[in-house]
């Protein structure tokens, strides 16, 4: 532990933090009061600023606590990244509902299992999805469903647009709402001044937060328990391992989806706590992610390794100015050492890589922001964030540097446990550890490195086969015959 705070130290961070009794959607009130006038979102063209970001989630608190939503009760959102979601997201937590993200991508039948499992009350969604809801929702425990649409928060002449953009590109959008569903900006309309039926039970630090679905270390969905505290704490971490990080000076990419842990934690909540603009896309469009990038002067950027692959081969990537951006971060799965060099080449920008598990709210480790470490390296453990590396076979620590075995890890983020699943908590967290099922290794100077998950290990002939090392080679080894070949094919006037 020792030589953990150390780095940490030695990179300009705490080796500790403090941690206020917030609740998530204090991130949001604070930043109203320090930043009100300031632009919030971006949108297609629309602004929000904090203040008018926090009048609507209020209001929507004052929606749903109308609608008989109360303290406890979970609220599913099955939105891409659009600002209803985030007004969505913080005005059910003020109005102390436990959120539940759904994807949505999600089959019928997935999101029947999940929101069964939850037990959720209501739930908000575009309503391109009402058909999916609708087959399901007399096996589901709903009793509201609000609908809004893409176009709801454009400006006016978009508005008009974007049903005829829509038809001619052959999807259909609603003109009207179905029956037995309410308008979410009717609601909002209907409840942004007080009313005596409007009485809102807001939450304590200690109560629910999320239940963010996740395969888990075991690989069966499981709705993992996240506390206002969690989540606060991992935003408090966030933001302490970025001192460079200006409070309202930031410009934010939102297109990593916040319905996933990873984007919700190191994009939607880091952008609004500290003030900074978050610039919104609702789907991940290379070319439209290059143009956000060139005209808002985005400054910082979490995203996963396909994303980043996908702008280094974009076509025209050289004609987009990408030089504003500050920090790049990278998460969710390994990335490749050929599309980290040609995007640092292209824009000048040191990809940061961590590492983290929604069980743990998620962020556990990363490397310093902008810093050089070593390749495939994952970082250090955040501020507050114990972790030991035990043996595969005894669970006992490992004392060897360089050996493998699991990462468990303790700290303010980790989960209080699987929503209705005590079975399976009791197997993940064992003596205050969470056991995350990851094989890493540590080198002599402090630097983690994911080796494989525990359950891809391969046995053979009384060895470990990690697959992951395996899909490495053969990556590098497509790569190096690609750069071999291409002279061969631009002589030929191809690309």
């Amino acid at each position: 532990m020792q030589r953990h705070q150390i780095q940490c130290r030695e990179h300009h961070v705490p080796a500790t933090c403090l941690y206020p009794d917030w609740t998530v959607p204090d991130l949001l009130k604070n930043a109203a009061t320090r930043f009100a006038d300031s632009t919030a979102l971006l949108y297609y063209g629309t602004r929000l600023s904090y203040r008018e970001l926090y009048d609507l989630t209020t209001a929507f608190a004052r929606t749903l606590s109308i609608l008989g939503v109360k303290r406890g009760d979970r609220f599913a959102i099955m939105l891409p990244n659009i600002p209803q979601a985030l007004i969505a997201h913080y005005g059910a937590l003020q109005a102390g509902a436990i959120v539940v993200q759904t994807n949505p991508l999600f089959l019928s039948q997935e999101l029947e299992t999940q929101l069964c499992d939850s037990e959720a009350q209501a739930i908000l969604a575009l309503d391109l999805f009402y058909p999916k809801i609708h087959s399901i929702r007399g096996r589901t425990p709903l009793k509201h469903i609000i609908l809004t649409g893409i176009q709801d928060f454009l400006p006016p002449l978009k508005q008009l647009v974007f049903p005829i953009k829509a038809w001619l590109n052959g999807k259909s959008t609603p003109l009207r709402k179905p029956l037995q569903t309410h308008d979410f900006q009717q609601l909002l309309e209907l409840h942004r001044q007080p009313t005596s039926s409007a009485c809102l039970e807001g939450p304590a630090a200690d109560d629910l937060a999320l239940l963010q679905y996740t395969g888990g270390t075991t690989g069966t969905p499981k709705g993992v328990m996240l506390t206002h505290r969690n989540v606060v704490a991992n935003a408090i971490q966030c933001r302490t391992w970025m001192p460079k990080c200006r409070d309202g000076g930031e410009v934010f990419l939102g297109v990593i989806p916040f319905f996933h842990v990873y984007g919700l934690s190191t994009c939607q909540h880091l952008a609004i706590m500290t003030g900074s603009t978050l610039v919104l896309l609702p789907r991940f469009d290379v070319t439209e992610v290059l143009q956000a990038i060139h005209k808002h002067r985005v400054t910082i950027m979490s995203a996963i390794p396909m994303m980043f692959s996908k702008i280094t081969d974009h076509p025209h990537v050289d004609r987009y100015n990408l030089r504003s951006l500050r920090i790049c971060l990278s998460g969710a799965s390994p990335l490749h050492a050929e599309v980290q060099d040609r995007f640092e080449k292209l824009t000048g920008v040191l990809i940061t890589q961590g590492y983290g598990l929604t069980e743990a709210g998620p962020v556990t480790h990363c490397n310093s922001i902008g810093g050089v470490a070593p390749r495939d390296s994952i970082g250090f453990p955040f501020p507050d964030t114990d972790t030991r590396i035990v043996d595969l076979v005894t669970g006992e620590p490992v004392l060897a540097v360089g050996q493998v075995g699991e990462l468990t890890v303790r700290g303010p983020q980790v989960m209080r446990g699987y929503w209705k699943n005590e079975l399976e908590t009791r197997a993940v967290i064992r003596d205050g550890w969470l056991h995350t099922g990851d094989i890493v290794r540590e080198d002599d100077h402090g630097f983690f490195f994911l080796v494989d998950r525990k359950k891809d290990m391969i046995k053979t002939r009384g060895e470990n086969v990690y697959p992951r090392e395996v899909e490495e080679v053969l990556t590098l080894t497509v790569y190096d015959q690609t750069i071999l070949t291409k002279p061969k094919m631009c002589c030929q006037g191809k690309e």
